[in-house]
């Protein structure tokens, strides 16, 4: 007897979220920004994880939340990072800056990346 089998599907959830971060490096890559380190993450349960640690012309250090979205219900991308998302990469961005021996200007930016293109909220929100 052959079972029916379920078509695999065409990306992951995973690959589809590896996707938008790489095609958000490259923007932000071309807005003359460096990449300092991807996909940063505190240790231990509970902690936080920030997408892209990137570095301003001005010496800035931008702290990424890259979201994707395949339609704009529910307020699209940017209005999916709520205050327990903003809390939790504000707690792995003060982890990252306690390594370093004096912390530099810094702000936090949320990349939308959707169908009809990328939308950049720089300081979208500020650490609390």
């Amino acid at each position: 007897m052959i079972l029916p089998t379920k078509p695999a599907p065409l990306q992951t959830t995973k690959q589809r979220g590896d996707a938008a971060e790489d095609e958000a490096l490259r923007y932000l890559e071309r807005a003359g920004l460096r990449l300092i380190t991807r996909n940063y993450r505190t240790p231990g349960r509970g902690g936080g994880e920030i997408d892209l640690i990137m570095r301003a012309t001005d010496g800035t250090y931008v702290f990424v939340e890259v979201r994707s979205r395949a339609d704009a219900r529910h307020g699209g991308a940017a209005a999916s990072v709520g205050i327990a998302k903003r809390r939790r990469i504000v707690f792995a961005a003060r982890h990252y800056l306690m390594r370093l021996r004096t912390a530099p200007p810094c702000r936090f930016d949320v990349l939308a990346v959707q169908p009809d293109g990328i939308e950049w909220l720089q300081a979208a929100f500020d650490a609390f």
